[in-house]
């Protein structure tokens, strides 16, 4: 399947989507006021140490401290046999103290409350290879097919290695069928990038940064370009020249395919990239037999529910039930790349009770799965017919990247009735009415609740001005959302 790359540029953000036979596939987005920190480097200063976790706190010059746990200590590593090292650690507070400066790399972006997670194992990624200036390993990216391929690939690298070389390298999927030229240029390429952060390291006080990972764009080329990929449109005549440069310095094999979009319609217009944004963002999704998905994201993990909404297509009720999971199947696995939803995902597939079909949705599933440029890890179905599974997380959820939580709702996805409201406020009264002694009582409420008040309520109302012995006076607030009020006391 090919893929087409859109890059829309705007001096707030820029936004990218990866598109496949016209279907957005991917999305992501970087804004120029939250970029992301994932790769970057920070030579950072311990601020706390906890022993009883394991980890510590360690201020890198971002608004929250950032975290580390002791299993992110290359220190661990150092000087110690494997089986020795794997089965008692060192104990953090013998590696870290307070006010202590420590190179570290983002391995997560902070995430909610939670701040951004280190690590000490530094990794440099180029076009072909990573960079582990601190681990003499080779090792070779597991997308690269047969083992015997993985083995030449690895040898190609050890014979490039230049002498001296204390550092390793990881092959990287794109470097299936690169030449040694390529090879040896990605290697020169990261050796002088390390000799670089090593001056800043110097020169630059705790905390600052001291590398920094390449814009989105840039990104697009370096990790994101694969041989399925037809084209690449920039709607920035400048940012296209910027790319054009980057790649021809450092993945020529590229330059052809990038080209600037100067057409009438904005360029995510041509792939209806907003539209699909827009239902991106909502819980139900549509699929073309008639059925439908149900998305949940919540703290813990994503659910998603699958329905036979209308379709009734198949020639019998298990016929229609197979029919929608295995087109719920390939949705599922574009709306997680979609959303980017991380983490533990459960999913809820109608029931099948015949076998052969489940294990076709699974390999449908899987199959859909095996575009994701992100690790996923998929389980049988289990004793309730679920399906569990796990992606990894990099980066916040399309949701939690362009919504907040709602101020009316709190989140909940409900708000309580005006029924419910009047009769908070009656109680209210009655409270307020056996501490105070006021002229009158007031309510200021949203105009549903007050027009309750007005008509099925109030007999209970008038009631209740009886019972405190005052009057009560109602008045609609047009900017209260239905559960603000205030009972005023004149």
């Amino acid at each position: 399947m090919t893929e087409d790359i859109l890059i829309n540029v705007t001096p707030f953000e820029t936004r990218v989507a990866v598109t496949a036979n016209g279907i957005a596939q991917e999305l992501h987005i970087e804004r120029s006021i939250q970029r992301g920190h994932v790769g970057n480097l920070y030579l950072g200063r311990v601020a706390r140490v906890l022993p009883g976790m394991q980890s510590a706190f360690v201020d890198i010059g971002l608004e929250r401290a950032a975290f580390i746990h002791v299993s992110d200590l290359r220190q661990n590593r150092m000087g110690r046999a494997g089986a020795e090292a794997a089965a008692a650690p060192t104990p953090i507070e013998k590696l870290l103290f307070e006010g202590q400066s420590l190179l570290v790399q983002v391995i997560k972006d902070p995430l909610g409350t939670k701040g951004a997670r280190l690590s000490t194992h530094i990794s440099i990624a180029g076009r072909m290879l990573v960079y582990l200036p601190h681990e003499p390993h080779i090792g070779v990216s597991q997308r690269i097919g047969p083992e015997d391929e993985r083995n030449a690939l690895r040898d190609r690298l050890q014979a490039l290695r230049p002498d001296g070389e204390a550092g390793g390298f990881i092959v990287r999927t794109q470097a299936e069928g690169a030449t040694d030229e390529e090879l040896a240029a990605d290697i020169a390429y990261l050796r002088i990038l390390w000799a670089e952060i090593q001056a800043r390291i110097k020169q630059q006080p705790a905390p600052s940064a001291v590398y920094t990972d390449l814009t989105l764009a840039q990104r697009v080329l370096r990790d994101m370009v694969s041989p399925e990929t037809h084209s690449i449109a920039v709607d920035s005549r400048a940012v296209t020249q910027e790319l054009i440069d980057w790649a021809r310095r450092y993945t020529p094999s590229v330059v052809e395919r990038i080209h600037h979009y100067s057409g009438n319609r904005p360029l995510f217009d041509t792939a209806n990239v907003d539209e699909e944004i827009a239902r991106a963002l909502s819980r139900r999704v549509d699929l073309k037999s008639g059925g439908y998905l149900i998305i949940d994201q919540t703290e813990a993990l994503t659910t998603v529910d699958v329905n036979t909404g209308g379709y009734v297509g198949g020639r019998n009720f298990d016929d229609t039930i197979f029919k929608t999971n295995l087109e719920a199947a390939v949705a599922i696995a574009r709306q997680l790349r979609l959303r980017n939803l991380g983490g533990i995902i459960i999913l809820d597939f109608i029931d099948m009770d015949d076998e052969g079909h489940k294990a076709s949705v699974l390999e449908e599933l899987n199959k859909a799965l095996s575009r994701d440029r992100t690790r996923v890890t998929v389980s049988s179905f289990s004793q309730l017919g679920l399906v569990e599974m796990t992606r990894k997380r990099t980066r916040d959820s399309l949701a939690h990247q362009l919504c907040e939580p709602c101020p009316t709702c709190a989140s909940r996805g409900s708000v309580r009735t005006p029924r419910t409201l009047c009769y908070e406020i009656l109680r209210e009264i009655l409270r307020e009415a056996r501490q105070f002694n006021p002229k009158e009582f007031r309510v200021v409420a949203a105009q549903a609740v007050i027009d309750l008040f007005l008509e099925e309520e109030s007999q209970h109302l008038a009631m209740l001005g009886d019972f405190v012995g005052k009057p009560i006076s109602l008045q609609v607030e047009a900017s209260y959302s239905q559960e603000h009020y205030d009972i005023v006391l004149l």
